[in-house]
C-alpha cells in the first residue's frame, strides 16, 4: 500500500505544480489588496478624525446669545426655527456644562412668604404665622421698564411678598402680573429700576424650543432651587409625553421625565440639548413616592396662557365679556367619551343665547369648542377661565369641529364679544 501510495504522488505531482502556482499567485493577489483596503481605510480614518466636521468629536456647540424684548401687546413665541436647528448637537453627549453655563443666565430662584392664621390647640388662640417657600422660575421677556418671569402658580399663590434672586445672587421683590390656577402659570414682573446694571448684564432671556418636537428617550435637563439651595442641575431623558396626570380635580398633560425634581424645582426649566426651554418643571403633579418619575408642563402648550396673562389680567364676571354660550346645558366631551363615540375632546354646545355674538358669528347646537385664539379647551372650566381675560369689544378666534357627512370638521369663528345682558 505505501508503493501504491507512492505511485499515486508521482502520477499527480506534474498537474498539482501549476495550480499550486495558480493559486498562490491568487493567494498573494488577495493578501495585496486585503493590505492595500486596510491601509486606505486606515488613511481615511485618520483623515476624517485629524480633519473631518468637529462635531463628529462630540464638540457642543454654543447658543447665541438671545434678547427678547418685549413692548405693550407683544407677545412670547417659540425661538427662531433656523437659529435652533444651527444649534443641533451629533454624536454622544457626556458634558452639559456649557449647556447649563448658557441657560443658567435665564433661571431665578423665587422665594416667596405667605401668612398663615393657626390656632392654639390648647387655649383656642387664633394667631398668624408666616410660612416661607421656594421655587424657580424663567426669564421670558424684558421691557423697557420690567422683567417678566414664568413660573407656577402654585409657587407664589397667596404669597405676601415675593423675591426673586438672579444668577449673579442678586435679590428683587417681584410682583405677580398675571396668574392661572388650572394651567398652575404664574407670570411675575420686577421693576428694571429696582435691579443693578451688573445685574441686567448677566441675565439673559431663555430660548424657548417646541415641545411638540420631543420625543421619548431625548435627553433633558432640569434646572431649578432644589429644596430651596440655589440653582441646581440634573439630567435625564423624556420618559413619556402627553402624560395625563390629574390633581384637585384639575387634569392636565404633561412630559414625564427622569430627571430628578425636587421640592424648589417647581417653576424651572426642563431644557433640550441645544439649551432650550422645552417644559416648565412642576412638582406639584408628581407623585413623591414614586422614584424617578418626574413632570413638566410643556412650553408649547404654555405659551398662548403665558401670553394673555402678560397682556390681560383677570376681571370680575360682570366686566367680563360676553359671549352667547349656555354653559348649564354645555357638556365636556372627556377622554373616555371621545374614545367611545368617536367624538373630538372638547365642550359640546347644546343652546346658543339667540341674537348672542356666538350665534351671529355661526356656533350652532352640536358644534364643539376644541380652543379660544391658540389657548386650547377641553372642558366649561377653561372656556370660563379664558374669558375671564376677555372684555366686552374684543374679537376672539373660537376654535370649533363641527360635524359633516359623519366626520369632524375644523372650523374657526371670529366672535365680538359684547357686554353683558
Amino acid at each position: 500500500m505505501h508503493d501504491n501510495f507512492n505511485n499515486d504522488i508521482n502520477m499527480e505531482a506534474k498537474p498539482k505544480k501549476k495550480k499550486k502556482r495558480r493559486f498562490l499567485r491568487f493567494l498573494s493577489f488577495t493578501a495585496a489588496a486585503l493590505c492595500f483596503g486596510i491601509v486606505a481605510g486606515a488613511a481615511a480614518s485618520g483623515y476624517h478624525y485629524l480633519f473631518g466636521n468637529e462635531k463628529s468629536k462630540g464638540d457642543i456647540v454654543v447658543i447665541d446669545d438671545e434678547k427678547r424684548s418685549l413692548d405693550d401687546g407683544s407677545v412670547i413665541e417659540l425661538s427662531d426655527e433656523k437659529s435652533a436647528n444651527d444649534n443641533k448637537i451629533e454624536g454622544i453627549i457626556t458634558d452639559v456644562s456649557d449647556i447649563v453655563e448658557k441657560v443658567m443666565p435665564s433661571i431665578v430662584s423665587i422665594s416667596s412668604t405667605d401668612i398663615v392664621t393657626r390656632y392654639d390647640i390648647f387655649f383656642g388662640r387664633q394667631f398668624s404665622q408666616p410660612v416661607e417657600g421656594s421655587g424657580s422660575g424663567i426669564i421670558i421677556g424684558q421691557s423697557e421698564s420690567s422683567i417678566l418671569i414664568v413660573t407656577n402658580n402654585h409657587v407664589v399663590a397667596n404669597a405676601e411678598e415675593i423675591k426673586v434672586e438672579f444668577v449673579d445672587d442678586n435679590k428683587v421683590n417681584a410682583t405677580i402680573k398675571g396668574a392661572d390656577v388650572r394651567s398652575d402659570l404664574a407670570i411675575l414682573e420686577v421693576a428694571i429700576d429696582d435691579m443693578s446694571e451688573e445685574t441686567l448684564k448677566a441675565i439673559k432671556v431663555a430660548r424657548l424650543g417646541d415641545s411638540e418636537k420631543l420625543r421619548a428617550g431625548e435627553m433633558v435637563i432640569a434646572i431649578g432651587n432644589a429644596l430651596g439651595y440655589g440653582q441646581s442641575v440634573t439630567v435625564g431623558y423624556v420618559s413619556a409625553l402627553n402624560r395625563e396626570v390629574t390633581n384637585q380635580d384639575i387634569t392636565m398633560n404633561l412630559i414625564q421625565t427622569d430627571a430628578a425634581i425636587n421640592p424648589g424645582n417647581s417653576g424651572g426649566a426642563l431644557i433640550n440639548i441645544n439649551g432650550e426651554v422645552i417644559g416648565i418643571n412642576s412638582l406639584k403633579f408628581a407623585d413623591t413616592k414614586v422614584e424617578g418619575m418626574g413632570y413638566a408642563i410643556p412650553i408649547t402648550d404654555a405659551i398662548p396662557m403665558i401670553n394673555l396673562l402678560i397682556n390681560n389680567k383677570a376681571i370680575e364676571v360682570t366686566e367680563m365679556g360676553f359671549m352667547g354660550v349656555n354653559v348649564q346645558t354645555a357638556r365636556n366631551v372627556t377622554k373616555d367619551l371621545s374614545n367611545q363615540f368617536n367624538m373630538p375632546v372638547g365642550v359640546f354646545i347644546n343652546d346658543v343665547v339667540e341674537n348672542s355674538p356666538a350665534e351671529k358669528a355661526g356656533l350652532q347646537s352640536g358644534n364643539i369648542i376644541v380652543g379660544i385664539n391658540n389657548v386650547k379647551v377641553e372642558t366649561i372650566d377653561d372656556l370660563l377661565n379664558i374669558l375671564t381675560y376677555s372684555r366686552p369689544g374684543e374679537e376672539i378666534i373660537v376654535k370649533i369641529k363641527v360635524l359633516q357627512n359623519g366626520q369632524y370638521i375644523d372650523k374657526e369663528l371670529n366672535v365680538v364679544l359684547t357686554e353683558r345682558p
